[in-house]
């Protein structure tokens, strides 16, 4: 179904992260983007769609008053919003904001530090955007920071922090089918594995909330009303957002899950894990029943890889990238 594909070479070999690869296509300007964390800095590349030209840029961590900060890359990820495309680097001090090419920073966020060291880490992970103008960051705490966009120009304001959960965000994300039907547009996740579901607005109100089992839930993502989470014990289970049926369990892999993805038009899912295999399903909405299944494509393994990311690369599933702990390149996959 797939086939592997030329790889794409970076400056620095990915950090063992979740969710530690972000894809961005600019159609206007037949360019694809793909961002990969390595300690501190972020490895940003750019390929035209014939393949021939590859631009490398690389952004490194910030902090007040320090030139070069050894603080930590948590995540790097594209927001897109109706009006405009964000890249958004998180970190063990601070959210910053940039443009999507990564050639201007518009805002810096600093994260609350302790005085003295804590034996609580600090630091920001899991990042969305949200409706027309909202860019969701989780936080260590347990916070969700919730950034009000405008249209252009720097003025992002911190609009409201949203306190549910109790132990660290892990991921975050928004309706990816981008339909407004949908009453919940956000899910968060955490260490414990705990679930929120929010809708957006003025005011974020919370929907639901699912309990997790105390294993973290490390990738999460929300398609047409429905939770797709992933799990340390290389579970996969599916949700439905608003009364938190499960739907759906399915033992995907042998190791820890480090990231999910969906592909919206097409209802392609895949999954990456520790145990150095990246499997595609196919979900497939039953409108009748209010019922999800789940059916498996295709697996691949990248051998000797501790895979930490894994995106489709279009909204259809036509390739999908893959990104291994140590490793300085992205492995590309396309449809035969």
């Amino acid at each position: 179904m797939y086939r592997k594909e030329k790889s794409i070479q970076i400056k620095n070999s990915a950090s063992a992260l979740y969710n530690n690869l972000d894809v961005l296509r600019i159609a206007a300007r037949r360019l694809t983007y793909f961002t990969v964390a390595h300690a501190n800095v972020v490895n940003m590349v750019s390929e035209s769609w014939d393949g021939l030209n590859y631009s490398h840029r690389q952004l490194q961590s910030k902090e007040p008053n320090v030139a070069t900060s050894t603080s930590l890359i948590m995540q790097a990820a594209f927001c897109v919003l109706p009006s405009r495309d964000l890249l958004v680097v998180t970190s063990q001090k601070g959210i910053q904001m940039y443009e999507s090419d990564g050639s201007i920073m518009v805002y810096w966020h600093a994260l609350d530090t302790p005085e003295t060291p804590t034996a609580q880490a600090v630091f920001a992970r899991g990042i969305s955007a949200v409706a027309e103008n909202y860019i969701c960051v989780g936080v260590s705490s347990g916070a969700i920071l919730v950034f009000d966009v405008p249209s252009k120009g720097s003025n992002i304001t911190l609009s409201e922090v949203l306190e549910e959960h109790k132990e660290s965000i892990t991921d975050v994300a928004s309706e990816c089918s981008r339909c407004q039907e949908y009453t919940a547009n956000l899910i968060t996740a955490d260490d414990g594995g705990n679930l929120c579901m929010w809708r957006s607005g003025e005011e974020f109100q919370l929907l639901n909330k699912i309990p997790g089992f105390d294993v973290s839930c490390s990738s999460v993502k929300l398609w047409k009303g429905t939770v797709v989470a992933g799990y340390g014990t290389g579970l996969i289970r599916l949700y439905e957002a608003v009364t938190g049926i499960l739907h759906a369990e399915v033992n995907a892999h042998a190791r820890w899950i480090y990231s999910l993805d969906i592909a919206p038009f097409s209802g392609l899912l895949l999954s990456a894990a520790e145990d150095s295999f990246v499997r595609v399903w196919h979900l497939t909405m039953t409108p009748e029943t209010n019922s999800v299944e789940v059916g498996h494509l295709y697996n691949e393994c990248v051998t000797d890889t501790q895979i930490c990311g894994a995106k489709f690369c279009d909204a259809d599933g036509y390739a999908f990238a893959v990104t291994g702990y140590d490793l300085s390149e992205i492995i590309r996959y396309v449809q035969t």
